[in-house]
């Protein structure tokens, strides 16, 4: 009998999605959907508000990454009132940037996805969690945590708070780095680069004594979107999109502000997270992936030493091709973590970085404006439109995960396919799939947080209705 598997919700994730697998007779899988099932109106309800409020108002889209949406805002409202931060500005910009990514990464790496590959895929849900990761690696989880907390810690430090910071303004920033608080980041990083190095180190280790695995958990062709600085090195901040085609072609390369005469977003009646894609390729020719394996493959370096001999070593994974295997994506984060680790101490070192003009004045409203940045889950857009006085008429958001939706079904649909015996269903068939989205550390719900504990209860229903078997996770 035709039968349907539901996962919900999919856990270790930030926000709330769910997974249907269609089983044929035979009790095979036909096709399996990833869902993203809540609705928050962003866009919408930010019309009528101030340009300048938006800093302060969209991090709240966000509760694990909102200095991303912050600076991308307030990129946006550079553009709006005509102006360029001041150099001490940017600087300080990015490097809270770096805070983000440093505490996100690390995150994702050693309490998200690290459950699966240190416990593996078919431990006991009771354990394979952080706790789990405590019990088996104490030492690496208490560095893991501090690592996280270092993130944080350059975000508030910067913005007073650690989540939804007061930091960025249009035209600049709003307060000058403290110097007692440079010399705390300094002599905190050679710590945790040696923290990241180790995790670089067990994904490795993982990945060789793993390879079946990673050659066949959805490893497919795609297009590939990331940023990159005019000499074609990884840029988290600024610079231009470069897109390249599954054999690593150059494809395009346009300032993000030309995004709408490149990027079109299609609807599917199964979810409520748009798919974006190349208009020039058209759908589903023109779809692409973005975040660490989309900005790896396309940077033709890493400026930074330690992170750019990682790189070097990604560049051989694929016999010179871009990488295609979904869980090598735990890789590419790691190494964008020790990058943005080592640019931070770039930054900090630059003597500009302690000066104390931060903000370009203006009196003038352009009406539109544009920000880009590389969230930690891939190129995020925020572009507002104002009337006269600089009060919004339209606001549209790209976010970086919504970049990757296409790839997270498509990588469920094979893991599925792959892993998943509807006539012997195991809880790690299903986390398999699960893991299928974890490598891409979506952010679905945004600032909507669940308290508790996150049951998970699988029915399994036959043509007629009738209840045939349930796998509960409590």
């Amino acid at each position: 009998m035709a039968q349907k598997i539901t996962i919900e919700p999919v856990t270790r994730i930030e926000g709330h999605a769910k997974v249907s697998i269609h089983l044929n007779d035979a009790g095979q899988v036909e096709r399996a959907y990833f869902h993203v099932n809540e609705f928050r109106g962003f866009e919408k309800f930010s019309e009528g508000r101030m340009y300048f409020e938006m800093p302060q108002i969209t991090p709240r889209i966000c509760g694990i990454c909102p200095v991303s949406h912050h600076l991308a805002s307030a990129k946006a409202c550079d553009n709006i009132i005509g102006v360029k931060p001041p150099h001490t500005a940017h600087l300080l910009r990015s490097l809270m940037h770096k805070g983000q990514m440093i505490q996100s990464h690390g995150m994702h790496f050693f309490e998200l996805a690290g459950p699966d590959l240190i416990l593996g895929f078919d431990a006991d849900p009771a354990i394979r969690n952080v706790v789990g990761i405590i019990q088996a690696a104490p030492d690496v989880a208490l560095k893991a945590v501090k690592l996280r907390a270092f993130g944080q810690e350059i975000i508030r430090r910067l913005g007073e708070k650690r989540v939804h910071p007061r930091f960025a303004v249009p035209g600049g920033v709003n307060a000058p780095l403290k110097p007692e608080d440079r010399e705390w980041m300094l002599a905190q990083i050679p710590e945790h680069i040696a923290t990241a190095q180790l995790g670089i180190a067990v994904a490795k280790d993982w990945v060789e004594k793993n390879q079946k695995v990673v050659e066949e958990f959805a490893v497919f062709p795609s297009n590939y979107m990331g940023t990159v600085r005019e000499d074609g090195a990884l840029q988290l901040y600024g610079g231009d999109i470069r897109v390249i085609d599954p054999a690593g072609k150059f494809l395009v390369q346009f300032d993000p502000a030309d995004y709408l005469d490149h990027v079109a977003e299609r609807v599917e009646d199964w979810s409520y997270l748009k798919f974006p894609y190349l208009k020039a390729l058209g759908w589903p020719q023109g779809t692409y992936r973005v975040a660490p394996l989309g900005r790896l493959n396309v940077a033709e370096f890493i400026h930074t030493p330690l992170a750019n001999e990682e790189h070097k070593i990604w560049k051989t994974l694929n016999g010179g091709k871009p990488v295609e295997a979904t869980l090598l994506f735990h890789y590419a984060r790691l190494i964008e973590l020790v990058y943005s680790l080592e640019r931070a101490q770039e930054l900090l070192d630059d003597p500009d970085i302690m000066g104390d003009d931060i903000v370009t004045d203006s009196n003038i409203i352009t009406g539109e404006g544009v920000g880009c940045i590389e969230a930690p889950r891939g190129t995020l857009w925020h572009h507002y439109q104002t009337d006269e006085q600089g009060v919004l008429t339209k606001v549209n958001l790209i976010v970086a995960t919504g970049n990757n939706n296409w790839a997270m079904d498509t990588s469920v649909d094979m893991v599925a396919k792959r892993y998943v015996d509807g006539n012997n269903l195991t809880e790690g068939m299903l986390n398999r799939v699960e893991a299928a989205i974890r490598a891409h550390d979506p952010c679905l719900s945004c600032s909507t947080h669940a308290v508790g504990q996150m049951p998970m209860v699988v029915e399994v229903y036959g043509s007629t209705g009738d209840l045939i078997n349930v796998v509960r996770r409590d």
